[in-house]
């Protein structure tokens, strides 16, 4: 087989590369080691930068997402029974859209599919050949049968846990990683939210999130302990546990029900550089994770391939490879400011064991700072909405 650009992984950065792509009229074959119906299985955030949401119109795959999205004007910041708004209209001129990741996902591959794109399940033992050289291709295995394909350029799409990343030769990668010292148990729950904006809790109990994917479908969160398993936790145990570290008025008027998910998810803050070898460029989670504190997860592999599908175009249209050879250049510059700003996020409301009491009067001078400073304000919100390409 042979196409232009080999895509590993059918994740929402694989399926929005590809879509782009198509639409310029370049070859892609995406491949994925699951099922579609896994990949739809998977629960993920969902609050989308303005340039997520520009690249996706761009995709021609937004009438549902601008039908059904739920646009957030800012967040609620709640520290000891207190609270305050950051309006990012006010401050930015923006907004942020929530809109499921997995609707997302469901999104590009009904349009992959009506456009015919070749998107190949189930593959086993994918690997990376000759990615330094004019000719790389990959080979992969389905059902027991080999199967190879001869391409122009390699997108690493696979994730964190995927081969591509680790194509890249140990003396050429340099990693970086921090792994924070809790966890967040998630719960799904056909409920309605218990406010219009999100609400980010820092708590003496530990930090909490109240999210959302509609206007009956809830998402809550509570710092835990990594050792804990989802099934450690009833539903009723988790919202006692919320309740008291939501702000009084909100743990009042919260509206509990059953879960339909349940999940403890560590975070990690990882960055690989580069995030191009040869012909093959790493894309979203194959080169770096942020903690989901900042809701820049899916946001950071979306500026992934905005640099790289405009290079790529620049390349394949007019022979001139700028956009490609400076394609980890630009990725890395702006991934590293969603990292600080996530870390930032992390430490501002959460609880970490080895925090003393001067360290946690930092942390509260830090939010009151934040609550009495417009300028402070403006940069959270700078940084929430999505800093420009």
């Amino acid at each position: 087989m042979r196409t232009q650009v080999a895509i590993i992984g059918g994740g929402p950065s694989g399926l929005l590369l590809s879509q782009l792509l198509h639409r310029k009229g370049i070859d892609t074959v995406v491949l994925e080691r699951k099922t579609r119906d896994y990949v739809l299985g998977r629960i993920r955030a969902g609050v989308l930068e303005t340039g997520m949401v520009v690249l996706m119109r761009e995709a021609g795959v937004s009438a549902r997402l601008d039908a059904e999205s739920f646009v957030h004007d800012g967040v609620i910041i709640s520290y000891a029974d207190e609270k305050f708004d950051i309006n990012f209209k006010e401050l930015t001129g923006t907004s942020v859209v929530v809109y499921g990741q997995t609707e997302v996902t469901r999104d590009l591959y009904d349009a992959r599919e009506a456009m015919g794109g070749k998107i190949v399940f189930n593959t086993e033992n994918v690997q990376i050949h000759a990615a330094e050289s004019d000719a790389p291709y990959v080979t992969y295995r389905v059902a027991g049968t080999e199967h190879r394909i001869d391409c122009d350029y390699v997108a690493g799409c696979d994730g964190f846990h995927g081969v591509s990343r680790k194509t890249i030769p140990s003396t050429v990668r340099r990693e970086y990683e921090k792994i924070y010292p809790f966890g967040w148990l998630g719960i799904l729950s056909e409920t309605p939210p218990v406010n219009d904006e999100l609400i980010y809790v820092n708590s003496d109990r530990g930090f909490a999130l109240c999210s959302m994917r509609n206007a009956n479908l809830s998402r809550y969160y509570i710092q835990c302990s990594m050792s804990d398993s989802p099934e450690d936790w009833t539903d009723e145990a988790f919202w006692d546990e919320l309740k008291h570290r939501l702000p009084s008025a909100e743990a009042e008027k919260l509206i509990t029900g059953p879960s339909i998910e349940k999940s403890n998810a560590p975070l990690r803050s990882f960055v690989t550089e580069p995030m191009r070898w040869g012909r093959l460029f790493l894309c979203g989670d194959a080169a770096h994770i942020v903690p989901p504190t900042g809701a820049k997860g899916l946001n950071t592999a979306a500026s992934d391939i905005h640099y790289l599908y405009h290079g790529l175009i620049q390349m394949f249209e007019t022979g001139d490879s700028e956009g490609i050879d400076r394609y980890s250049e630009k990725a890395l510059a702006r991934v590293w400011k969603a990292e600080r700003f996530s870390w930032w996020m992390t430490n501002l409301l959460h609880r970490f064991p080895d925090q003393n009491a001067f360290d946690l009067k930092m942390q509260r001078a830090e939010i009151e700072f934040l609550r009495s400073n417009r300028q402070a304000q403006a940069v959270l919100a700078q940084n929430y909405v999505g800093l420009p390409y």
